[in-house]
């Protein structure tokens, strides 16, 4: 009555490949125990394998130590294990380093090939565009998208002067003590705050088509104000590309209000609703790619050709 989650097994399970395909929607912690208490359970049915199909990883961003936080990253992965999933199939990953959490094989799929291919096919004159970073940590995937669709790059550098950005990258780590107390021998080197220039695009993007690609379209803020810029800068039409389109909040009003002319995400997150609201939102499939990963590995074959021709900065 109080909302608990109970799970019980229908039939038997024991000896048997189970795949628990868990899609995580907006309410991500019910998810997670979900899939916790499911595992469990079927762990206790004395299932062989228990594989977790989990297109959009959630806490994926939690993945870095900030201040005096946590890596709950880290700590989800010990917690599935711990729940007996023996193996993860998920796809693009924030961070790749993140399959070293865990102590079980992690299979982390590409959505690169599907988006490169809507890119081409409804794309016209693609080949007038250019690929765009949003920032310089993005740099590298968009590099990787560059070189295989041979077209040009593009970095967005800086910030605007006016907002200050919550600080999460480490500019007012530690927190100002009053009266620190320091040792009298000790005189440790003076650290610089960080200061970002003002927002600039390295690149030209006149006259050409931008597409902005990144891993994950949550707040649309930082993606409409590098449209704002790219559009200053003379490009025509502007496209962004993700593998997982949580738009959460108010991401739809702002992205057809903004000068993006289309944000393309695949079905990785279920955003059905987001589409109604905002008709800029297009849907890539990618459930050809997960289900050929789960028949691959319930008969025992290589995954090889899941990930061919794809790079390491991918």
């Amino acid at each position: 009555t109080n909302g608990e989650t109970r799970v019980e097994i229908k039939e038997s399970v024991r000896g048997q490949d189970i795949f628990i395909i868990q899609t995580i929607p907006r309410d991500v912690n019910t998810a997670v125990m979900e899939l916790l208490i499911m595992a469990y359970a079927l762990k206790t049915s004395c299932a062989r394998n228990i594989i977790g199909v989990i297109p959009y990883f959630p806490y994926s961003k939690q993945s870095k130590m900030r201040k005096r936080g946590s890596i709950v990253c880290k700590l989800l992965a010990s917690m599935l294990a711990k729940a007996g999933l023996t193996h993860i199939i998920t796809m693009d990953l924030h961070q790749k380093e993140i399959q070293g959490f865990f102590s079980f094989p992690v299979d982390n799929l590409r959505a690169s090939p599907f988006l490169i291919q809507y890119i081409q096919e409804e794309i016209p004159d693609y080949r007038n565009a250019v690929i765009v970073a949003k920032s310089p940590d993005a740099a590298k995937r968009a590099q990787s998208y560059a070189e295989r669709l041979r077209l040009g790059l593009a970095v967005i550098h800086g910030e605007a002067q006016c907002t200050e950005q919550d600080m999460d990258d480490g500019r007012h780590s530690p927190p100002m003590v009053k009266n620190a107390t320091v040792h009298p021998g000790l005189e440790l080197p003076l650290m610089m705050a960080k200061e970002k220039p003002p927002i600039t695009v390295v690149g030209d993007v006149g006259g050409r088509i931008a597409i902005i690609v990144d891993d994950i379209i949550d707040d649309v803020e930082s993606f409409v104000a590098a449209a704002e810029i790219l559009k200053e800068r003379g490009a025509y039409k502007i496209f962004v590309m993700a593998t997982h389109g949580l738009l959460s909040a108010d991401a739809p009003r702002l992205i057809e209000e903004s000068s993006i002319d289309e944000v393309v995400v695949t079905n990785t997150v279920p955003h059905e609703v987001q589409k109604l609201q905002c008709p800029k939102i297009k849907t890539v499939d990618i459930s050809l790619i997960l289900s050929e990963a789960i028949r691959r590995i319930h008969n025992g074959e290589s995954m090889a050709y899941l990930f061919r021709n794809i790079t390491v900065d991918d």
